[in-house]
């Protein structure tokens, strides 16, 4: 899906939420344990009733590969079925891959070849020889980690250089020469707050993926604030305060209302900024 698509299924739904597909099978509701697939079950379920709300999705790979084969043939379904049923969607598999050369070309061919999504979260850390391979497929996006939500992003990523240029900013400095707005995003973590107007300064054009609202206490107004652009330039994506926001037989219904809410206060935030 390139930026255009993005861009016009966000003004066309109203919405720039991306639903994270954190699925444990020690979290969902009891009574699908036991059936067969019971991941793509409830992914399945999730996805028929949030679809109209949001405008991505996003399965974290650690969730299914902690499965075994049959996690990952959980994770090659789902994100199949959402190829078939719901091509509108923006498909980002949270794996945050990064090494050198060789072994990010095998990464980037297992997820843009094999599984076929639109985006791959990468760690920066080993620099442009390990992220390049990612960004030679047209038509894919890079989702570069920059800020990032957990406590621990302050043992490194505020660290700055003799200029006062903290290393976040080196990140996506340096990456942005890498590649356009067109295939490059970053990922800023919704507790960052009023950081994001930082992060404006040197990414003004940039989607950024921002984890962190709902369970994680960052605020969607606060994000809306300080990081949308004029054409949005933001997926916020919520997960748990979703996808487990019923252990019962409801927890499609309700995670379908806990969407539909977001995306109502997404529709007005976009609309507040001009941007639908």
């Amino acid at each position: 899906m390139n930026r255009t698509e993005l861009l016009e299924n966000i003004r066309r739904k109203g919405s720039f939420l991306c639903v994270g597909l954190d699925t444990d099978i020690k979290k969902i509701p009891e009574h699908l344990r036991n059936v067969e697939d019971p991941i793509f079950t409830f992914n399945k379920a999730i996805i028929d009733a949030t679809a109209p709300y949001c405008v991505a999705y996003k399965p974290n790979t650690a969730f299914y590969e902690s499965l075994g084969v049959e996690g990952w043939s959980a994770l090659d379904r789902t994100v199949k079925y959402i190829r078939d049923n719901y091509p509108d969607q923006f498909i980002i598999a949270d794996a945050k891959r990064g090494d050198i050369g060789n072994t990010s070309s095998l990464y980037a061919r297992a997820f843009f070849e094999n599984m076929v999504v639109d985006a791959l979260t990468v760690a920066p850390y080993m620099g442009f020889d390990s992220v390049k391979p990612f960004m030679d497929y047209s038509g894919r996006w890079v989702i570069l980690l920059a800020l990032t939500s957990n406590p621990g992003s302050r043992d490194f990523q505020f660290l700055s250089d003799m200029t006062g240029t903290r290393l976040f900013e080196h990140v996506i400095e340096t990456a942005r020469k890498w590649g356009n707005e067109d295939q490059l995003m970053f990922v800023v973590g919704a507790t960052q707050g009023a950081m994001f107007s930082e992060v404006r300064r040197v990414a003004p054009d940039n989607f950024l993926l921002v984890p962190g609202v709902g369970a994680q206490g960052g605020s969607l107004e606060e994000v809306a604030k300080w990081g949308m652009t004029r054409e949005c330039g933001l997926l916020v994506n919520s997960s748990r305060g979703i996808i487990y926001a019923s252990q019962g037989e409801d927890f499609a219904e309700v995670a379908a209302a806990e969407a539909r809410k977001l995306r109502d206060n997404m529709t007005m935030l976009l609309s507040a900024h001009g941007v639908i």
